[in-house]
C-alpha cells in the first residue's frame, strides 16, 4: 500500500471516512489526490487533511493505480467522461449506489470494476460493506480493495451482483430502520415519564450492547431472544404485542421494497 497513488472522485462522507482511516492507518497525503467540485468541500478535505484537491481533473490523475467513484450517481456519467483518459488504467472502486459495474465498465474503459455497497456507520469504522468484482479483478486487487476499505468496518463478498440490491436493503439501508425502532422506544419513554435524553442514552446504549452480544455469541439470535422472554414477563408482554401487529412482517416487507427500489435504481441510473 505504500507505494500505492488514490484517486477519490467525489469528497463527501464516504471519502472522508476512508481518507481519514487509510492516513491514520499509516498512508501519506501525497498518496491521495481529491476531484471535488464543490468548493468549499474541497477546502474542507485540504485542510483537514491535507491532501491535494482538484475542481477538475488533470494530467496528475494518471498516476493513480486505484480510482474511488464517490459522487452521487446522477453526476457519475458527466464526472467520468473527462477523467476517462488519465484514469482508465486504474482499478475502478465504486460506492455508488446504483450504478452497475458494466455502466462504470463501460464509461471508463476498464473492466477491472469493483462495486461496493457500504452504509454510514463506516463513518466512525464500524460498518459493512457488499462487495461484487467483475471477472477481470484479479486476487490481489480484491485484496487492494479489502485493505482501503478497512478504515471504514467490514467487508462481505457477494457472487452476483443482483446480491448487492439484498445489501442495501438489509445493510445499506439498515441503520435507518434501526434509527426508527430507537425513536419509538424514545417517545415511548416520554409516554412513560422519562427525559428524551434519558430515552435517546438507553435507547442507544440497549441497541449497541445488543448488537455487541449477538455478534460475540455463538447463538442465534431467535435462542438470544427467548433467553429474554420469559413466559408471562415483561419481555414476553411486549413480544407478543408487536407480532399480534404484525411488526415481524412489517419489517420483512419493508426490507423487501428497498430491495425492489434498489433494483429500479440501478436500471434508472445503471
Amino acid at each position: 500500500m505504500k507505494a500505492e497513488k488514490i484517486a477519490l472522485v467525489g469528497g463527501g462522507n464516504m471519502a472522508s471516512a476512508m481518507l481519514g482511516g487509510l492516513l491514520r492507518a499509516g498512508m501519506s497525503t501525497a498518496q491521495f489526490i481529491v476531484v471535488e467540485p464543490y468548493e468549499p468541500q474541497r477546502e474542507k478535505l485540504a485542510a483537514q487533511f491535507g491532501v491535494q484537491a482538484l475542481a477538475v481533473g488533470d494530467a496528475s490523475l494518471a498516476d493513480a493505480s486505484t480510482v474511488v467513484w464517490a459522487v452521487k450517481p446522477q453526476l457519475f456519467t458527466a464526472a467520468a467522461e473527462p477523467l476517462k483518459a488519465w484514469l482508465g488504467q486504474a482499478l475502478q472502486l465504486s460506492v455508488m449506489a446504483g450504478i452497475t459495474t458494466a455502466s462504470i465498465a463501460a464509461a471508463s474503459g476498464s473492466e477491472r470494476v469493483v462495486r461496493a455497497m457500504p452504509n454510514t456507520p463506516a463513518l466512525i469504522g464500524q460498518g459493512i460493506a457488499g462487495l461484487f468484482a467483475r471477472p477481470a479483478v484479479s486476487a490481489d486487487e480484491r485484496a487492494t480493495v479489502e485493505r482501503l476499505l478497512a478504515p471504514t468496518g467490514q467487508t462481505l463478498w457477494v457472487d452476483r451482483e443482483d446480491d448487492l440490491d439484498a445489501v442495501t436493503a438489509l445493510s445499506g439501508s439498515g441503520p435507518a430502520y434501526f434509527f426508527f425502532v430507537v425513536e419509538a422506544m424514545m417517545a415511548a419513554a416520554q409516554d412513560m415519564g422519562l427525559t428524551g435524553e434519558q430515552g435517546r442514552r438507553l435507547a442507544l446504549a440497549t441497541c449497541a450492547g445488543t448488537a455487541a452480544l449477538g455478534l460475540a455469541s455463538s447463538e442465534s439470535p431467535t435462542v438470544l431472544r427467548e433467553r429474554v422472554t420469559s413466559k408471562g414477563g415483561t419481555t414476553y408482554a411486549a413480544v407478543t404485542s408487536m407480532q399480534a401487529d404484525g411488526v415481524d412482517a412489517a419489517l420483512r416487507r419493508a426490507v423487501l421494497a428497498a430491495q425492489k427500489r434498489a433494483a429500479e435504481l440501478g436500471k434508472e441510473f445503471g
